[in-house]
């Protein structure tokens, strides 16, 4: 077979560059290489138990058959109270759905909506996804750069000059791959209303890691700060991330009807439903024991300050202190045009990585991969002995450099 049969809306994207770096973490390691991967946004944390147990009993009790295409009563339940404690508005079981990770939810919403040519506004730095999901469904990415004075969010004016009668979607994502950025409810609402001038467009907010904050209160919602907004907001969240649970892959969405009854038919086609088990063990993390979300978020802040730290601490390297999620945006700008002990001039972010791949042995993601450059992205979901080790990498390479 020829790339000539192969569709052109796979041919046009590219594989994830997160993946990407992670397999080849992989590959040097079956070499021998010993790497200090801060590549992977996965918590390094296990299941909590009660949710494993949730899905032993499941499996044992025989609830190992089709469900419906958005998930069981229990699971259906336990989102829509979990949604309705956190922000404090109701959803009814027709606006909710249910997919194999938040991942299919964000692809689905963009394949029930989007016609050619059709705009999608996404602040950079984004998570990579985001532009090639949109491309993939035969819509326009729109890449907004933010700046790292605004705390790497969207502005009122940045949106508004963006717009056009071809948007259909913006993309915001509170807390922030890769920054950790958290927008404030003042900050949501100023975006808000420069939405009131353009009815057609919807937001899709994916606050996925809206339970990993290191501020006073919570995250807040789009949907909470901006009531007036719901009809055209698509919420999107799961239990990746809070609950340690990459591989259950269960992931939700909430919004407008009309919205979610295409989205649930698209399902129906593709996958059916998630996995019976799977759902078990998401509803058992959401309505059960949540004393492992406060325990782990403390446990990710000392990391965050132990890398803010050591980053700021290294010549030509500088990080913003993130709000949540559990990555650290580095800017490297100090690094561009230095040259390696090898003789290698570091012309962009994507050489400064491979520079500390080769000479520290340390794995991060450059941040053209998420659009806003010279920047790489660190994850700090490992432990702490790994975080301190690849810092004190960086450091001893970054100091051989001319």
């Amino acid at each position: 077979m020829s790339t000539s049969q192969i569709a052109a809306r796979v041919q046009r994207i590219k594989e994830s560059p997160s993946t990407a770096a992670a397999e080849r973490v992989r590959q040097l390691r079956s070499q021998g290489r010993h790497i200090l991967s801060l590549t992977v946004g996965e918590p390094d944390f296990d299941t909590p138990e009660h949710i494993k147990q949730a899905a032993i009993r499941a499996a044992a009790d025989g609830e190992t058959k089709y469900t419906s295409v958005n998930g069981t009563p229990a699971l259906r339940t336990a989102i829509l109270d979990r949604v309705e404690r956190h922000t404090g508005v109701a959803y009814d079981v027709n606006q909710l759905t249910v997919g194999v990770g938040g991942k299919q939810v964000i692809f689905m919403a963009l394949m029930a909506t989007l016609d050619t040519g059709d705009e999608v506004v996404i602040p950079a730095p984004y998570w990579v996804s985001y532009p090639d999901m949109v491309l993939a469904n035969d819509g326009t990415p729109v890449i907004v750069d933010t700046r790292e004075d605004d705390g790497f969010k969207l502005t009122p004016a940045s949106l508004r000059a963006a717009l056009t009668p071809r948007t259909r979607w913006i993309i915001l994502n509170t807390p922030s791959n890769p920054t950790g950025a958290v927008y404030t409810a003042d900050e949501l609402r100023a975006l808000a209303a420069v939405l009131d001038d353009f009815p057609r467009v919807m937001v899709l907010t994916d606050e996925i890691y809206d339970e990993i904050y290191y501020g006073d209160g919570k995250v807040i919602s789009l949907v909470e700060a901006a009531p007036g907004l719901r009809e055209r907001v698509f919420l999107v969240n799961g239990v990746s991330k809070t609950y340690a649970m990459t591989g259950w892959r269960i992931g939700y969405g909430l919004g407008p009807s009309f919205l979610v009854k295409a989205i649930n038919t698209l399902i129906s086609q593709i996958t059916s439903c998630p996995a019976s088990i799977s759902q078990a063990a998401a509803a058992a993390a959401l309505s059960g024991d949540q004393s492992f979300v406060p325990k782990t978020v403390a446990v990710y802040k000392e990391r965050r300050d132990l890398v803010v730290a050591g980053i700021n601490a290294v010549p030509g390297l500088s990080a913003v202190k993130p709000d949540g999620a559990f990555y650290a945006y580095v800017n490297c700008s100090g690094l561009i045009g230095r040259t390696t002990p090898k003789g290698v001039r570091l012309d962009d972010d994507e050489a400064v990585a491979l520079f500390l791949l080769d000479e520290a042995g340390v794995a991060v993601v450059h941040g053209a991969a998420y659009g806003l450059s010279p920047y790489f992205r660190i994850s700090f979901a490992t432990d702490k002995a790994t975080i301190s080790q690849a810092l004190a990498a960086i450091d001893a390479a970054v100091r051989t450099l001319v």
